[in-house]
């Protein structure tokens, strides 16, 4: 367990650094304004650029993720923000800086659409939540915490220092990634187990049992000239019935179908510690590298994936929004703070992030827990989307509050506390959204990831455009309940999907809509079961179908890691 814990802690690392890039300049927005004597909004695109960036290099990380594993592309990643950092910091001139931001946006982009598909691969169901939530506190609270960091920089060094520093953590963590992320990939054939293969065994020796001529991996089936005697086995191997059968005219000789004991499954050794420090073992599938990229997109059909890729970005995009805004109005004439007392605001929302993720990551597994004893033992992702209703709540009440206070000019309590409440609710909403969309389509996770990613920072770089140029046409008030609108629209679409969600789901099941984007001889096995699955109390794999809703308790056979999975997982 603890390799799997340290193995979330450096990527999430890596999450947290990233995740805090986009409000990186947050607290010097006016020192680069009057540097490069360029207008706030012409400054604003440092924070787009980066967003649009970090999209795009999501559509390149994962499918490479997919077709040559997820190490591969996370220490790449790491090198290029490395050198996107030296860049950056290096820079005298807008251009260069921008040049430099862009590039660290393609570096920063494998740890927000891969780590998620990584805790799927390497903890249980039940364990997934409360992991989730660890991702999603470091993401967010990078976010929250660097521009923290970042103002004291700006208001003892310089712009330049920001970067350099930057690099630093990046090299440190570039050898912490080498040494101790090894591949998480693992075959997802199913492994008979010894009672589902005694269950099997017992079911074949049945009266009137007629083999097909051909079945695939099936033990031989041998024919013996004995009395027409039919012998039927419990699963102790000892004898419950012996009945006699009357010869038929059309059968020349009795049978008696017997089979020999089924082979002894011995799971393979894990790899020594030094293979896993490869960088390559291989590729992962057949599928063609633009099948692979074009399936996020897709993915947009799924209203599962497309709700929860709004919820997501939404909660995301608020953040950078106030980011955008918050030097225009603290370091303004209306309260004059300097950059250092701009950078400490971002307490509240750090603490408010970290208390939203914890809090979402406990209650969501109790209340799905609760729900499923309620529900006959079958689990609905469906479970995760109640928790929706305090995201919606904080985030639109954070929003309002935010807007209407700083253009009211209240004392500088009042729109940090509601800072700190938008961070709350941002937290719930975006650990929600992945909670559920992961439970939903398992088995397209890292896909799911690029989709909200891709429209987060598509949405992020167009409000970058009009956000600074809005506000100071209309004034916090009204844009701000603007934004807080938003968020209760797309949220109350969470009501008819928590209802119809499972049809939804078998919908999307029986049309197959990726099925074109897989190799003919790799297209996904799909079972719905009714787009439940019982949640049995082992959850030995709790491996979903596409509809990310097989039913465990009917399952013969439970899934396992290949022998060359590294990180090994534990009953």
């Amino acid at each position: 367990m603890w390799k799997r814990d340290l193995c979330l802690l450096i990527v999430g690392f890596q999450t947290f650094l990233g995740g805090g890039q986009s409000p990186l300049l947050a607290a010097g927005m006016n020192s680069l304004h009057l540097e490069f004597d360029k207008p706030l909004t012409t400054v604003a695109y440092l924070v787009g650029g980066f967003m649009l960036a970090l999209g795009t290099g999501s559509v390149f990380a994962s499918p490479t993720a997919i077709l040559y594993g997820k190490r591969f592309v996370y220490l790449m990643g790491i090198l290029i923000f490395f050198v996107g950092s030296i860049v950056a910091g290096a820079a005298k001139s807008f251009g260069a800086l921008m040049a430099g931001r862009i590039i660290t946006g393609f570096g920063a982009s494998p740890t927000e659409s891969l780590p998620s598909a990584t805790i799927a691969e390497i903890y249980f169901a039940h364990e997934r939540a409360y992991r989730v939530g660890i991702y999603t506190m470091l993401m967010l609270g990078g976010k929250n915490i660097i521009p923290l960091l970042s103002g004291l920089v700006f208001e003892s060094l310089d712009r330049h220092w920001l970067f350099w520093i930057l690099a630093m953590f990046l090299g440190m963590n570039l050898l912490l990634t080498f040494f101790f992320v090894p591949e998480t990939f693992w075959e997802r054939s199913p492994t008979p187990n010894k009672r589902s293969l005694e269950e099997t065994e017992a079911a074949h020796n049945v009266a009137n049992y007629n083999p097909p001529e051909r079945r695939p991996n099936a033990f031989a089936l041998h024919r013996a000239t004995t009395d027409n005697v039919l012998e039927v086995e419990s699963l102790s191997s000892s004898v419950v019935n012996t009945s006699r059968i009357a010869p038929s005219a059309q059968v020349e000789a009795p049978v008696a179908i017997t089979e020999p004991p089924p082979p002894e499954h011995t799971p393979a050794a894990p790899k020594p510690y030094w293979k896993s420090l490869a960088i390559f073992d291989g590729r992962h599938t057949i599928d063609s590298w633009w099948m692979v990229a074009l399936r996020p997109f897709f993915l947009y059909t799924y209203p599962s994936v497309l709700f929860g890729s709004f919820i997501y970005s939404l909660a995301v995009v608020w953040l950078i929004v106030i980011s955008e805004t918050i030097a225009e109005i603290f370091h303004g004439e209306a309260y004059g703070y300097t950059q250092q007392t701009i950078g400490l605001f971002y307490i509240s929302p750090f603490i408010g992030g970290i208390l939203g993720s914890m809090c979402t990551g406990l209650i969501s597994d109790r209340l799905s827990r609760y729900l499923v004893s309620k529900n006959h033992g079958i689990y609905e992702p469906e479970f995760r989307l109640i928790m929706m209703i305090p995201a919606t709540f904080f985030i639109s009440f954070g929003l309002i509050g935010y807007g209407w206070s700083a253009q009211a000019e209240d004392m500088w309590a009042g729109p940090v506390i509601f800072f700190g409440c938008l961070s709350f609710g941002s937290s719930m909403a975006s650990t929600t959204a992945i909670t559920f969309t992961v439970d939903s389509y398992k088995m397209f996770a890292a896909e799911a990831l690029v989709s909200f990613n891709f429209l987060k920072n598509f949405l992020g770089f167009i409000f970058s455009i009009f956000n600074n140029a809005a506000y100071s046409a209309r004034g916090g008030r009204n844009i701000f309940i603007a934004y807080g609108m938003v968020q209760l629209f797309v949220s109350l679409f969470g009501i008819p999907l928590y209802i119809y969600g499972k049809k939804l789901r078998s919908w999307t099941d029986r049309r197959e809509i990726l099925r074109r984007l897989y190799h003919e001889d790799n297209v996904p096995v799909t079972n719905s079961f009714d787009g439940s699955h019982t949640d049995t109390e082992e959850e030995a794999d709790d491996s979903h179908t596409e509809a990310g809703i097989e039913d465990e308790a009917k399952s013969e056979s439970t899934p396992g890691p290949s022998p060359d999975a590294t990180i090994q997982k534990e009953n």
